[in-house]
């Protein structure tokens, strides 16, 4: 299985079961990769059969930052799950960093991986 992965997606979003929490944007840090099978895209040259990440990228920016969750773990879940859906993708890792939630610099996040990675 071929790979594709982005890295550092900043996104401001509402996130956390805290009262100032709900009031104040935070920024939540992504790592994604992405299963995907490039070899029609790299024998064809065509962006028809690639995975657009520019368009991955831009829709969980959206995503992200329209969402009001309480938990990382439903996030994360929500992400991962619209990757898998949305883009066909059968195996996804991704790693959310809520840089210093539980203190200045200290990071803290949750890192999943749903669907079959396959050879």
């Amino acid at each position: 299985m071929d790979i594709i992965y982005f890295g550092g997606l900043e996104v401001d979003t509402l996130i956390g079961i805290y009262d100032w929490e709900r009031q104040q944007r935070q920024t939540i840090i992504l790592d994604i990769e992405m299963g995907f099978d490039i070899r029609r895209a790299a024998e064809t040259d065509d962006i028809q059969y690639a995975l657009d990440y520019k368009t991955v990228s831009d829709r969980l920016i959206q995503f992200v930052k329209n969402s009001e969750f309480f938990l990382v773990e439903r996030l994360i879940s929500e992400i991962a799950d619209l990757i898998r859906n949305e883009f066909n993708v059968p195996w996804v890792k991704v790693t959310l960093n809520k840089k210093g939630a539980i203190g200045k610099g200290i990071d803290v996040g949750i890192v999943i991986e749903r669907g079959q990675r396959t050879i």
